[in-house]
């Protein structure tokens, strides 16, 4: 391919005028239709016989902006990058194969591509999503209002979630060659802040436990999550055929996580596996919604007497501490969580260590005046 000749030619038109395109000697293959290809319509047009001194000056400024394309499409089929053969893609409507990505990724990707179609004012290629694109984006989640309460501003860790959702979608799309280029090499995520991480007490968890919840199975999800630790985006989509007999006896799951799209084999206790009732095919926890963990569950929470902020991902964090606090060390407890990096699961210690502390000053040897 690299002894490919490029040639600007022109070709007659109507009107006087000649079209300008590129002959490809030998032809070059279209990467997505694999089909063989000599030519490449430029879309640029000349007088056929300019008569004033204005055409002339037109044709010339016109021929030079060809022979700029000409030489760029030269340098490209010498470093075998052909991108520029597919017209079609960067006219793909980006909203809409974005659409087609979150339906299948869930609540929360909808919700980012909502801000994102709000953004873009409804209309959006392919080709016009770059970097600077992208970096508005960022800029706009960052000072963006609710979808449903217009009223309050994006929380910084929320609008921080959103981006990596985003990023997440550049991603797939350069994986399955919808871009040519990983925009995520040029692109900053948003840095979080430090918020107090919720958790249950052993005490407060069973006695959750005892509590009725009106809708059974997302008191059993919620406790299956206190006991092993999965995310609820992992036990909405947990199959019995991910519940394997482990070598060393007992039970194990083997599943892939959504966030993180880790492989990971997990054991799982005689306690838990109970939570998921009798075995059968398909979805282990039938029935669970995610909109269950809204209202039911501060419902269930309140009947239960507990008036922290307890939201479902609490109940992850409600495993980590009181592992870390029953002894389990720390780098055990960052593969049940199927953490990338051990320091992400120094957080749950560091709990577990300020509460020691506070529990040491509770014994004084002064009296209260």
């Amino acid at each position: 391919m690299g002894n490919t000749k490029v040639t600007l030619r022109q070709r007659s038109v109507s009107k006087g005028q000649k079209s300008l395109y590129l002959d490809f000697y030998p032809p070059v293959r279209d990467p997505q239709t694999m089909r063989m290809t000599r030519w490449e319509s430029l879309g640029i047009y000349v007088y056929e016989t300019p008569q004033t001194g204005w055409q002339k000056k037109f044709n010339k400024e016109m021929l030079d902006k060809a022979e700029v394309i000409r030489c760029m499409r030269v340098t490209s089929i010498i470093n075998e990058e052909y991108g520029f053969l597919d017209k079609r893609q960067s006219k793909e409507d980006f909203l809409e194969y974005y659409q087609r990505i979150a339906f299948a990724k869930g609540v929360k990707w909808m919700v980012v591509h909502t801000h994102f179609r709000r953004f873009v004012n409804n209309r959006c290629s392919f080709g016009d999503v770059n970097v600077a694109l992208c970096r508005r984006f960022r800029d706009y989640l960052l000072n963006a209002k609710q979808l449903n309460h217009a009223h309050l501003p994006v929380s910084r860790n929320s609008a921080a979630s959103y981006y990596s959702i985003f990023r997440s979608l550049l991603k797939i799309a350069y994986k399955e060659k919808k871009m040519r280029e990983n925009l995520n090499e040029f692109l900053e995520g948003i840095e979080r802040k430090n918020v107090r991480k919720e958790y249950l007490t052993l005490e407060e968890l069973r006695h959750l436990a005892a509590t009725p919840c009106d809708v059974p199975v997302l008191k059993q999800a919620s406790l299956f999550s206190c006991l092993t630790g999965l995310r609820i985006s992992d036990i909405l989509q947990l199959t019995w055929e991910e519940i394997l007999p482990a070598s060393e006896g007992g039970f194990c799951m083997r599943l892939c996580t959504e966030k993180t799209e880790t492989e990971a084999t997990l054991p799982i206790s005689d306690e838990a596996l109970a939570l998921c009732g009798s075995r059968s095919v398909g979805k282990v926890f039938k029935g669970l919604q995610r909109s269950m963990t809204r209202v039911p569950l501060k419902r269930w929470l309140e009947q239960a007497g507990i008036r922290k902020k307890i939201t479902f991902h609490c109940f992850r964090h409600t495993f980590a501490t009181l592992q870390i606090a029953l002894g389990t060390d720390i780098y055990t407890v960052s593969k049940m969580l199927t953490h990338k990096n051990v320091t992400t699961t120094q957080i749950y210690a560091d709990l577990v260590n300020a509460k020691k502390r506070e529990s040491a000053n509770k014994i004084s040897l002064i009296a209260n005046s």
